[in-house]
């Protein structure tokens, strides 16, 4: 998209660039550079996706148990790793111990997580706003949405 505007030596296009496209530079920016992909069961469409959430394995049963459907859920010995759909960080700021990773890459350095939860179905997404809620509840975190505005 540009924008043309008339300057004092004529028309100048100015390149804009739209949300999407500055949500993957951000991205860029923050995927580890040494990584691998969690591998989606065989049969498994990702038609919108797939970015993972990470959070401590010590939350990962009581989230299981909190949410009304889980999509294919990763372990490893530290963290579990939920698929979401990608762009699931868009709007939600997700609160701290969690960790978004976007593109389902995670640390080459961890050990190679295991799937331990896979849904019926062909879907392989958790839905991002019960696991958010959910999340902040865990961890004492208010939701984004239910923050004050500061100016």
């Amino acid at each position: 998209m540009t924008v043309r505007r008339t300057g004092l030596s004529g028309p100048v296009t100015t390149p804009v660039l739209a949300l999407d496209s500055l949500v993957r530079l951000g991205r860029a920016r923050r995927t580890p550079t040494v990584s691998r992909r969690l591998a989606l069961p065989a049969g498994m469409t990702s038609p919108l996706g797939c970015d993972a959430v990470a959070v401590p394995a010590h939350h990962g049963p009581l989230l299981l148990s909190r949410l009304p459907r889980a999509g294919c859920v990763y372990a490893d010995r530290g963290e579990w790793w939920w698929i979401v759909p990608r762009g699931s960080d868009v709007v939600l700021d997700w609160p701290a111990p969690a960790h978004y990773a976007p593109g389902a890459f995670v640390p080459e350095s961890l050990d190679a997580p295991e799937l331990i939860h896979r849904p019926a179905g062909t879907a392989p997404y958790t839905p991002p706003i019960p696991l958010y809620v959910a999340l902040c509840h865990l961890t004492g975190t208010a939701p984004a949405w239910s923050r004050p505005l500061s100016a």
